[in-house]
């Protein structure tokens, strides 16, 4: 039997298993995001409230990133990558228990959402890094285009199949097939060969963070990169928590609609990684991702003013598409920049940039609750392209 053309590019069986993990996780959130969007707005009619579900999960990147990645070089990644997994696994099935019992409250949601992003945020400096221990340096970023294709496929299944399984079997069907998708993956981290060579560091870990975050700053092209992602984070991301609200209230669709308009995002973005993977060539890795954020922003404007379901659904497919270019360059500039012994740390870095994001959640949800949702995603995303123009000096140099 022939190998596709991706395998015989990457004959790496690690990598292949990273993958899988990481595919099987992303579409579990995706399908967990938009059924608990929904729920917790049918049940509170707040879009701050469904803001604040889809923060929670990115607010432990911002508080816990830099420790993670300082651990990370200290642990064996594969045992850390498994009890991150079984800890999402656990969190499932305790949701659909207390479910089944007529207990589950709002509250048990936001708290599983923080538990849960506590366990994402290991995502760079733990699964990534050992994705390019597995495949090297010079196969890095089409490494980086298939995983970043595999999480952009899963924003393609997970919604629709979020929004379906919500409207036919409830939340507890939700609950139900994501702990038995945790469950296969934890089969997959089972398979997984190669240890990473961790580092026999004795030096106190807020010394080695220290030393992250000097580096970082040092660094030009590693500087641009965290500052574009936090605005990014800030202006651009949080849009994805006003979909449920913009999809039921401005565009007047059902839980199945509302899937299937989330999911045109992912759609875009996974053809987008796509097209990275087969013909992206160095030189024009900075222009991807900076390009791609501003595509994100401006189309997101575009998404929120929409007034049809079909041009809502296609500015999606072109917020997918920049977006395709910053989530695979995010990771690619950072690892090929930082030196090898530094890697999970200034990933830690990165993460923690992510994790500003939570402020922008919180400025999008109490914006919509006192303008409506579309004009705060609009005027959200206009701020975005303003900041881009402001810090053009420090992210030129990408």
């Amino acid at each position: 039997m022939s190998k596709s053309p991706f395998r015989r590019m990457i004959d790496a069986p690690d990598f292949w298993r990273l993958w899988w993990v990481g595919l099987i996780i992303a579409t579990v959130r995706w399908v967990e995001t938009v059924a608990v969007g929904v729920v917790v707005y049918q049940r509170t009619d707040s879009a701050f409230l469904v803001a604040m579900m889809t923060m929670l999960p990115v607010l432990p990147m911002g508080l816990f990133g830099v420790f993670l990645g300082a651990l990370a070089e200290r642990v064996d990644r594969r045992r850390m990558l498994f009890v991150v997994v079984l800890l999402m696994a656990g969190i499932s099935a305790v949701l659909a228990m207390l479910n089944a019992a007529g207990w589950l409250e709002i509250w048990h949601l936001a708290l599983a959402s923080f538990i849960n992003g506590c366990g994402w945020c290991t995502d760079n400096p733990v699964r990534r890094v050992m994705i390019g221990d597995a495949v090297g340096r010079e196969k890095m970023s089409l490494a980086m285009s298939l995983d970043v294709g595999a999480n952009n496929a899963s924003r393609m299944i997970g919604p629709v199949v979020g929004g379906i399984l919500l409207a036919g079997a409830g939340l507890q069907g939700v609950l139900f097939l994501s702990t038995l998708m945790y469950c296969a993956a934890l089969a997959i981290v089972l398979t997984i060969r190669a240890r990473a060579a961790h580092a026999a560091e004795t030096r106190p870990v807020l010394a080695r963070i220290a030393e992250g975050l000097v580096f970082a700053r040092s660094d030009k092209r590693i500087r641009g990169v965290l500052i574009v992602t936090v605005i990014y984070n800030v202006f651009a991301w949080p849009f994805t928590s006003m979909i449920p609200v913009i999809g039921r209230d401005r565009l007047h669709l059902g839980p199945e609609g509302v899937g299937l308009l989330a999911t045109m995002d992912g759609i875009g973005a996974f053809a987008g990684a796509l097209v990275l993977a087969l013909w992206l060539t160095p030189k024009w890795y900075g222009r991807a991702f900076v390009g791609g954020v501003l595509c994100y922003m401006l189309t997101v404007v575009i998404f929120a003013l929409a007034q049809s379901p079909a041009l809502a659904g296609a500015a999606l497919i072109l917020t997918g598409l920049g977006g395709a270019g910053f989530g695979t360059m995010q990771a690619t500039l950072v690892y090929l920049a930082s030196p090898p012994e530094m890697r999970s740390r200034i990933l830690g870095v990165l993460t923690v940039c992510i994790g500003i994001g939570p402020l922008g959640f919180l400025w999008l949800g109490w914006l919509a609750d006192h303008i409506g949702s579309h004009n705060a995603t609009a005027l959200t995303g206009a701020l975005g392209l303003l900041a881009m123009a402001g810090t053009w000096h420090w992210w030129k140099e990408i």
